[in-house]
């Protein structure tokens, strides 16, 4: 294949790939998406908190204006007054900062599919090149942003508009009105200005976004070459681990084997299963798996345990039972404990010569 060809982003991105770009930062992202969000967050708490903002604006106002003859404004009295007012104002604003601060970690979130992106901190050196900062000026995506920003500028210039010519025809510019209806005028208004623009940013914020996913999809194609070396990357992990559990394996049946010769009694299927079960008492508050295994490793079981004239008993059940459930170095289920007591009964009469001389043996093994 020519080089040229491989060289192209022609392939879809593998889930690794773009696992991998989204832990970095790399996904899709529109600075209009969390002005959008915030923006909205601001319009539902104004419009659910505009009454009560407004009554405690009036209680202020009042309360200023009733004390203003009998305040003394000094050095010493302006701080307190000034923290009764920026206390009063923060109060009023601390909502509307809070829904918005949330509304933009969960536009954040909704663009980053509520993954976690812990390579995208930290220090980008690549970000401070003179060279690559004048390619993005001068590149299509700039172009892109430059007219996303000029439509922007229209879609608020318009909103704007609309507002204005919804509002110039209210009876407070045209006739006398109490002065009551002057807040209620400044409620409606904001809500049919921010509304209008909230509408206006929506569009732009959904036009925005589609582009960069756009754009993220196109700069996450991968070469021929890319997909070849991760597949080969992936599947010498998948070797490596499938050779390390080999190994773990042959450990363990090893280990299993060592330990055939001290057990009490090995339980057979006759064919398909052996478990060799070990009970010292004092020691044990039950009987102990030592080993166990189906078909061909059975039968070494089996044979390792005829060597060394281990009693052998062939009860299927049970043998199926603890092949299923027992697990190697852990006592039997409790639900077999009436069933191997039996086993262990008949052997310990049949075979007392063996386990005269299987503690000198287990003590050897130890030692």
């Amino acid at each position: 294949m020519p080089e040229h060809e491989q060289d192209q982003k022609t392939e879809q991105p593998t889930e690794k790939h773009l696992t991998e770009a989204t832990e970095r930062g790399q996904f899709a992202k529109s600075p209009e998406m969390h002005l959008a969000f915030a923006l909205a967050a601001a319009l539902i708490v104004f419009s659910l908190t505009a009454t009560s903002v407004a009554r405690e604006i009036g209680s202020l106002t009042v309360s200023l204006f009733t004390q203003l003859g009998a305040t003394r404004m000094t050095l010493d009295t302006a701080p307190a007054h000034l923290g009764v007012a920026a206390y009063a104002l923060g109060r009023m604003l601390l909502p509307v900062l809070v829904a918005c601060a949330g509304a933009t970690l969960l536009a954040g979130s909704i663009q980053s599919g509520f993954q976690l992106t812990p390579k995208a901190f930290g220090i980008h050196w690549e970000h401070l090149d003179p060279a690559a900062g004048w390619r993005r000026v001068f590149s299509q995506t700039a172009l892109a942003h430059f007219g996303l920003d000029l439509l922007k500028l229209g879609a608020v210039g318009a909103a704007l508009y609309g507002g204005v010519k919804g509002v110039i025809n209210d009876p407070l510019f045209c006739a006398p009105v109490e002065t009551a209806y002057l807040g209620q005028f400044l409620h409606h208004a904001a809500l049919r200005f921010l509304g209008r623009l909230l509408v206006a940013l929506g569009g732009i914020a959904a036009v925005s976004y589609a582009y960069e996913i756009f754009r993220t999809r196109r700069e996450q194609m991968m070469t021929r070459q890319e997909v070849k070396d991760e597949r080969r990357n992936t599947e010498g992990d998948a070797l490596l681990k499938a050779a390390q559990r080999r190994l773990a394996r042959r450990l363990l049946q090893k280990q299993m084997l060592s330990a055939v010769p001290t057990a009490d009694v090995v339980v057979t299927n006759p064919t398909h299963y052996a478990v060799a079960l070990k009970y010292e008492r004092g020691i044990d508050t039950a009987p102990v798996v030592l080993a166990k295994g189906e078909n061909r490793f059975a039968q070494r079981i089996k044979a390792l345990a005829a060597e060394h004239e281990v009693p052998v008993m062939e009860n299927p059940p049970v043998a199926r039972v603890l092949h299923a459930m027992g697990r190697v170095g852990e006592a039997i289920p409790a639900e077999l404990y009436q069933a191997v007591a039996e086993i262990l009964a008949v052997v310990y009469r049949t075979h007392r010569y063996y386990f005269y001389r299987l503690p000198a043996r287990r003590a050897q093994a130890a030692g």
